[in-house]
Parts: structure tokens; sequence; C-alpha cells
């Protein structure tokens, strides 16, 4: 590594450090603001409010990185075009791809720190956040684990083992004890559907009851179940692909694989969380022809505007894909690295232009 390259890293670097800075403060202050309305249920407090919203900062990092790179480095080589540092360059004979290069070496340093981020502290984190809220307004739940949900209502006791949707919830399974804590009921639904109050929808439902006479089956297409459960405190042992690690979500796709269970939604975050991470570097790379090309006489604001529009672009289309590749049966690779193979396309055009 040249002189030059440490210098245009470093000032990657230093700009991306800046607005990432920005970007997690605003993202501190509308968190916050998003728990006013919980502050007070339950033993939740603004000081748990507080701590939710800083733990909550590793996963906001993570996820807005990608974007505070791409800015960071389109105002970190928009200000040496502007003084005319990079021309100074170009007429020492430094080509665009050297440049790009000395730039890619900075989103290096970063992708890495993305990877320590995404795989050792935003899961823990975000998971702990996350008990700490429910918990705290939701006492006298207390038996959630890492893989399923259990719930006591009375004499019944509920297991949930995934969530497919807000108010919808698979994998049911209830137990009813009667005197002397002897089981009397064992039931089982494919999902069960939040209809308000205190009403469960559960569909193709089927029950055992057992008594000393002997056990007597029934079922039907769906049942309507009065019980005490949250669907929010439900939701937390649920297995998000978002907040899951590299190594977590290969394992947990294996799982579902050995089990023949549907797998493309956790395959397709798996890839898409590679390529985000790769990205990094392909972002770094895109400023340069931003300071060269006709943004290289436009102001800081200008060309943040354009950096926020590309790197928004990429997040809407990696999240519509990533979101909507189960629906459509997409090949999770395609899924995935889509984003990123456009990305890389972009940016090697733009290189190519501006050298």
């Amino acid at each position: 590594m040249t002189i030059l390259d440490r210098y245009i890293a470093r000032t990657v670097l230093l700009y991306t450090v800046m607005v990432t800075g920005v970007l997690m403060a605003l993202a501190s202050l509308f968190t916050f603001i998003g728990q006013q309305d919980d502050i007070g249920v339950g033993a939740y407090d603004v000081g748990n409010a507080f701590v939710f919203t800083f733990l909550s900062l590793p996963q906001q990092l993570f996820e807005s990185l990608p974007i505070a790179t791409l800015i960071g480095a389109i105002l970190g080589l928009g200000t040496l075009a502007r003084d005319s540092e990079l021309t100074v360059m170009r007429a020492a004979g430094v080509s665009t791809v050297r440049l790009a290069y000395s730039a890619a070496l900075a989103g290096v340093l970063l992708m890495g720190a993305m990877w320590i981020l995404g795989e050792y502290i935003a899961p823990p984190a975000d998971q702990y956040a996350r008990q700490l809220k429910i918990f705290s307004k939701f006492a006298e739940y207390n038996a959630a684990g890492n893989k399923s949900s259990w719930v006591k209502d009375g004499s019944r006791f509920v297991n949930i083992q995934q969530q497919t949707a807000e108010n919808m919830f698979g994998g049911v399974y209830v137990f009813e004890f009667g005197s002397g804590r002897r089981l009397e009921l064992v039931g089982r639904a494919d999902t069960a559907t939040f209809e308000g109050g205190r009403t469960w929808r559960f569909e193709n439902y089927a029950e055992t009851r057992l008594s000393g006479e002997g056990t007597v089956a029934d079922s039907s297409a769906s049942r309507d179940i009065d019980v005490d459960i949250n669907r929010e405190f439900l939701g937390l042992a649920v297995i998000s692909p978002s907040a899951l690690p590299v190594r977590g979500l290969f394992e947990y796709v294996q799982h579902l694989r050995a089990n023949s269970l549907e797998s493309s939604a956790y395959e397709i975050a798996l890839w898409s969380r590679i390529a985000r991470t790769t990205a990094i570097v392909l972002v770094c790379v895109l400023a340069v022809p931003f300071a060269f090309g006709p943004l290289r006489s436009s102001g800081a604001g200008a060309r943040t505007v354009a950096g926020i529009m590309v790197g928004v672009l990429f997040f809407l289309v990696n999240r519509t894909l990533e979101n909507s590749g189960q629906v459509y049966n997409l090949n999770p690779i395609l899924a995935g690295w889509g984003p990123t193979a456009l990305l890389a396309i972009v940016t090697a055009a733009a290189v190519w232009r501006a050298r």
C-alpha cells in the first residue's frame, strides 16, 4: 500500500465515519421517539427506552453502512476533486482505475468491519433489545426460547414455532391440564391468526382429549379459541432472517432442508447478507466516477443527493427482491446477488467511462 493509497483510503474512511455518525444520530432519535407509546406499559420506562435505542444501533448501523459509505466516499473524493488534488494525481500519471483501487482498499476495511458487526455484535444486541422491551412490558409472560415461544394461560399452555405474518403464527401446539396436573388435551394447528381481543383462529386444528375412559379425537378446518396470549411476546422467539448472522442463517437453512421444510426465505436472506457486505467495496469504487464525472464541479449538496439516490435505489431493490423472492419463487442466489451484480455492472461502466 503506497502513500497515495493510504491518503485516499483515509479520506474515504474519515468522511464515511462522519456520515455514519449523522445517520446514527438520526436513527437513534427516530427509534427513541418510536418508543414513546410503549413507555409506561408494564415496567417499561424511559431508562429501558434509552437502553433499547442504544442496543438497536448496531443492527441499524449494519443496514445503513453501505449507504453511509457511498455518501462518505462521494463527499471525500469530491473534496479532493474540488481542491484539484485528484487532477494533480491524474496529471502525475495515476489512472482512474488506480484511484478506484485505492478507494476499494477503504471498502475492504469497511467490509471487514461490517462483517464483524453483522456476525458478532448486531444480532445478539438486537435480540437482547427485543427481550428487554418485551419482558419489561409483559412480565406475566416468561417462557420464550430461542426457537419457539411458550405461553401459559391458566391451565393451558400454548407453544408457537414460527411467525409467518404480523398477526399469524405457524406450528401451534396446545396443552391443557386438569386437577393434579394431569394432561387432559393435546391440540395442534397449522396456523393461529389473531382476530382481536382474546380470540385466536386456529386453522386445520386437531385435538385429542385424554380421560380415564380413553381418548377422543376431533378435528376441524378452523376453530376460534379464546386464549390470553400476546402476539408481540410470541414474536420474540421468532427467528428473523434479518437478525441472524451468516453462520446462523446457514445452519438454519441446513436444519430446514434436513426436515423437508421451506427454506427459500432464509436462503435469500443468506445470499443477500453476503452480497450486501460485499457491495460495500463496490460503492467505494462507484464514488470515483462521481469525482471525475458531471458532478465534479458541483457542490457537496448535489453529490450527497446523488449518492443518497443511488444508495436508496440499491437498498430498495435489494429489500424488494429479498422480501418478494419467496413469493415469486425466485432463485435464492439470483434474488440475493441480483442487486449487487447490477451495482457491479454500473460501477464498472462508470469507471470505464471516466478513465
